[in-house]
């Protein structure tokens, strides 16, 4: 098992090229944005605020970017061990797995 780093996932930029592939894509739940967002679940719980929005995509958890106080996603992949999130921002169609470190958009 490769050793899992603190990258901090950012969008991918415009003509980039993802050089390698998700191997977890067997672990992907959930698909869809839930249809209103209050903002990251854990933050809430604290009163602590956040830059960007991810959502688990095993379980649906909605967690704070890497760019956040808390990084709260991130915080969830190392508890749950649930490999993928997706970026719940606006605009925004990309998936990232912290496992294999790689971008992609299903």
């Amino acid at each position: 098992m490769r050793e899992v780093s603190d990258a901090k996932p950012r969008a991918p930029v415009a003509g980039s090229a993802v050089s390698e592939v998700c191997t977890h894509l067997d672990s992907i739940e959930v698909r869809e944005l839930p249809p209103a967002i209050p903002g990251c679940e854990d933050c809430l719980a604290i009163g602590a605020s956040w830059v960007q929005l991810r959502m688990c995509q095993s379980c649906g958890r909605i967690g704070c970017c890497d760019s956040s106080p808390n990084r709260h996603a991130s915080a969830h992949f190392r508890a749950a061990g649930h490999p993928i999130v997706k970026s719940a921002e606006p605009g925004e169609d990309w998936s990232w797995c912290y496992v294999d470190e790689v971008f992609f958009a299903i």
